[in-house]
């Protein structure tokens, strides 16, 4: 298929390019490049894409509707239509949406509506929309399953996530959209985002200096390896090949297991084989205190089975980080 990847530069969008690529396909990538962190990292994380005959990437900014369509265009004059779309693109962070949640709203939001109206002036149908475990805020039923009521989310990012859940619906009904809203379970591994919880642990213990660890400790996280949640992604682009006209469905993508922050601390102190120093501070707003995936829908509508344990997941990253340049701080 020929499939347009945004986001493309980014943690999991390289990955899902690559991946994409690998299995033949023509991939259209694009990026704007957020300076949110340092775009030599992003341009690191498509290193390996450069030159290849079956990548093209575009900076491309989804609040510009005209580039959008462009790309769209291009592909089409090349005899190459895009098939498909796999959306990655967004502002990402509980707690900068807090300090400007304008800036998240537009992009997130109208960003999402430009792609979604793009697509349907190309008559582009099928959509693999990125969705966050943040829509579930602090519900007490766990785990969560996508049935659960989830209008009450507790960041102006979750509060975006959902709010393009709830337009990917509307795309179905209005005009035929076939689209699978894929709610990720914190995604880790290989090019992690900086600012993360791993990676930036990771970074600090390795050079002897302090964590932050917000609360006591007791947080729990579901975290996904980044190639589990790769099989996710590609198993839910060919459900909506699958299906009629208007479908749309939500999924879970995580290991369906809790890890304390103090659990992940120890097993992070174990792999790297040094003790970390901790600097405790409160709770921080925003922050939600336990995700937990119920995955039987991902894996009972496209097979989805996540094999990677936290223990296996952390050491291939430290093994991936040690073997890379430090991002900066």
């Amino acid at each position: 298929m020929n499939i347009l990847v945004t986001g493309a530069a980014g943690f999991i969008g390289s990955h899902v390019a690559d991946r994409l690529v690998a299995d033949g396909h023509m991939v259209y990538g694009i990026d704007n490049f957020d300076p949110y962190y340092d775009r030599e990292l992003k341009e690191r994380n498509l290193r390996e894409l450069q030159g290849a005959e079956l990548f093209r990437f575009h900076q491309t900014d989804i609040l510009d509707t005209r580039a959008l369509a462009n790309v769209f265009g291009t592909a089409a004059e090349a005899d190459r239509s895009i098939d498909a779309v796999i959306h990655l693109a967004a502002k990402a962070g509980v707690r900068p949406s807090i300090e400007d949640p304008q800036a998240y709203t537009k992009v997130n939001v109208e960003g999402t509506v430009n792609l979604l109206e793009t697509m349907v002036a190309a008559d582009v149908r099928d959509l693999v929309f990125a969705s966050s475990s943040s829509v579930y805020g602090n519900t007490d039923t766990v785990p969560f399953r996508e049935d659960a009521w989830v209008d009450y989310p507790i960041s102006p990012y979750a509060a975006t996530k959902k709010a393009c859940e709830l337009l990917c619906h509307t795309y179905t009904h209005l005009h035929g959209l076939r689209i699978a809203a894929l709610r990720f379970f914190t995604v880790y591994g290989p090019r992690q985002r900086p600012d993360l919880a791993i990676a930036k642990f990771t970074r600090l213990i390795e050079d002897g200096r302090p964590i932050p660890v917000y609360g006591d400790g007791s947080t729990q996280r579901d975290y996904t390896f980044i190639e589990d949640t790769l099989e996710g992604i590609i198993g839910a682009l060919a459900w909506t090949r699958d299906q009629a006209n208007g479908a749309y469905d939500v999924f879970n993508l995580g290991e369906s297991r809790t890890v304390a922050l103090s659990e992940l601390i120890a097993i992070l102190e174990e792999v790297l084989g040094k003790t970390a120093v901790l600097d405790r501070q409160p709770m921080q707003p925003g922050d939600v205190n336990r995700t937990w995936a119920d995955i039987s829908r991902a894996r009972e509508t496209f097979g989805y089975d996540p094999t990677t344990d936290i223990e296996a997941g952390i050491r291939r990253y430290v093994e991936w980080y040690r073997a890379n340049p430090r991002p900066p701080d």
